[in-house]
């Protein structure tokens, strides 16, 4: 394994002091590149995932044409699903369809925990390929969706703004659903510490549907799962829990041990480190669509965000996946703000 020429982003993941603040963006590597829909034109969305060559050519992309300071292997949270035994389909400009998703106890025997090592060993080996291509250019972050975000979709079959059917499940079937998320879970341990022997520097887990639960019903469906995961990895690999619009939890997350918070743009900087406390890095959280302003508004913005949050255990991000149509010259221009301040 080459050294680390960059290892910005795990000084600011240990609570180091960095020479300026660590800079990368959530869906960095994929729809607003050029060249990375040049590759979408020629093969399907999971051709792209399950092909080691294609994947690493992807992750490193960002890398070389917008300077972040870490790649995230391209991948989707959804193959942990396809993995237990769904069948999953994304469909562009749609979104993922699960055709036969679970609404009963007796759904539970179409699933099983996976011996990941032989279901998603593909991405092991794009992780391992990227690592040797990166020669240590940046670390390189592993990921998995959290079991409550992947039980939204695995009982609702589509996406979803409200993921009702996913709560009623929840709520008229508890006992089934807690056997769903404990499969889930004890699967994502398993997968991320395979991530992390196979080249990830550090991992973070997507909680995307976890603001839509009441602080009661965010500790009983998600955070107690996504608690389990970081007990089983913080010792491992650095750990940074992303649970998009669960501002209110702050501070019971951090109490997970989880190195890392990611934050999006619905709290303010101040507000959000007074509700996590001092003893974790926060990450976030620019609103995404804010990078189709004109550039000279999006480094004005850039700088209000860093001071907001200051420069110790902070890492420059946004508060959620980057938007398909923004500019590759905003999100440079998003990326060379944070180096410059």
């Amino acid at each position: 394994m080459s050294a680390l020429k960059n290892d910005l982003l795990l000084k600011a993941l240990r609570g180091e002091p960095t020479e300026r603040t660590p800079v990368w963006m959530m869906r960095q590597a994929g729809r607003y590149l050029p060249d990375y829909i040049k590759l979408r034109e020629k093969y399907s969305f999971f051709e792209r995932c399950m092909n080691p060559e294609l994947a690493t050519e992807i992750t490193v992309m960002p890398v070389h044409q917008i300077g972040v300071d870490a790649a995230i292997i391209f991948s989707d949270i959804l193959v942990v699903p396809q993995a237990m035994g769904l069948e999953v389909q994304l469909i562009e400009k749609t979104g993922p369809v699960l055709p036969n998703p679970i609404k009963s106890a007796a759904d539970l025997k179409r699933v099983c925990v996976p011996d990941v090592k032989d279901t998603l060993h593909y991405v092991f080996d794009a992780l391992s390929l990227t690592k040797k291509t990166l020669a240590g250019a940046v670390p390189l972050i592993g990921f998995a969706g959290s079991p409550w975000t992947l039980l939204c979709y695995m009982v609702q079959g589509k996406g979803s703004k409200t993921f009702d059917e996913a709560k009623t499940f929840c709520y008229q079937q508890p006992a089934v659903a807690h056997q769903l998320l404990q499969m889930l879970t004890d699967t994502t341990i398993a997968y991320l510490k395979a991530q992390v022997e196979a080249g990830a520097d550090c991992v973070q887990i997507f909680d995307s549907w976890g603001g839509l639960l009441s602080p009661a019903d965010f500790e009983t469906f998600s955070l107690q799962y996504m608690r389990q995961i970081v007990a089983a990895l913080k010792d491992v690999a650095p750990v940074t829990v992303f649970a998009k619009g669960a501002w209110f939890a702050l501070e019971e997350m951090a109490a997970t041990g989880a190195n890392c918070l990611g934050v999006d743009w619905c709290i303010q900087p101040a507000r959000a480190r007074q509700f996590a406390g001092n003893n974790v890095t926060l990450q976030g959280n620019f609103d995404p669509a804010k990078l189709l302003a004109p550039i000279p508004e999006i480094k004005k913005a850039v700088k209000e965000m860093m001071a907001g949050f200051g420069n110790h255990r902070y890492i420059a991000n946004l508060g959620h996946g980057i938007l398909p149509n923004v500019p590759v010259d905003h999100a440079k221009a998003f990326v060379d703000t944070v180096k410059e301040n």
